[in-house]
């Protein structure tokens, strides 16, 4: 079996992966993720998610055999670009932005196979709020789930009561959507069974058809 790494932190990633049965360890990037002057939403996320995969091979000197997972997410309203609040002012001044409004989440994932073979993409998913009082965005924002993520609000958890519709995947918008994953592992001609352990995986696939 290929040795699996995240590079991320994340815990929803890292919930969303061993929810499908894969097997891996976690080994956070520190890899920059400033935006650069000009560089839109899809090209920001593309490029954040392959330094972060970048940054952890580098730390490996034998890279045979391994998969190193790199993600990135953003939310963009228009053409503001919100990534995580810095504290909960900024949680309680992006949710006002984003009250009552549709706004776009990108993700974009970065696969680097061996150290050399790579495969990366994007996906974006249009999610609409309903109105918010400010009572409610003050409620929120005191529950702390907004300020590790991007947007200020989590679609898991206690933010999904005030989203309207969600156009696109789920799983992007919580921070990895799997069916991209899935077509960038076919990209590096990798199989599920390389990944995952069997097990979790045909649970997975029996629940994701039953519902």
């Amino acid at each position: 079996m290929i040795k699996v790494i995240l590079a991320s932190k994340s815990p929803r990633r890292k919930e969303i992966l061993e929810r499908i049965g894969v097997s891996f360890e976690t080994i956070p990037s520190k890899a920059d993720e400033t935006f650069l002057k000009n560089e839109n939403p899809q090209e920001a996320v593309v490029r954040i998610a392959r330094e972060k995969a970048a940054f952890v091979s580098r730390q490996f000197v034998d890279k045979r055999n391994t998969l190193i997972i790199g993600a990135d997410t953003v939310v963009c309203l228009d053409k503001t670009i919100l990534g995580q609040p810095k504290d909960e002012n900024e949680a309680k001044s992006m949710l006002k932005i984003l009250q009552g409004r549709s706004h776009i989440v990108y993700t974009g994932i970065s696969l680097l196979k061996n150290g050399e073979d790579e495969a990366d993409g994007f996906s974006e998913s249009l999610v609409e709020f309903y109105p918010m009082t400010m009572d409610e965005i003050e409620w929120y924002v005191r529950s702390k789930e907004p300020l590790d993520k991007a947007g200020a609000y989590g679609v898991q958890g206690k933010g999904s009561i005030f989203i309207r519709k969600i156009e696109g995947s789920f799983h992007n918008v919580m921070g990895f959507p799997v069916d991209l994953f899935y077509k960038l592992l076919k990209k590096l001609n990798l199989d599920l069974s390389e990944i995952c352990c069997i097990v979790f995986l045909e649970i997975y696939i029996y629940k994701r058809f039953l519902v």
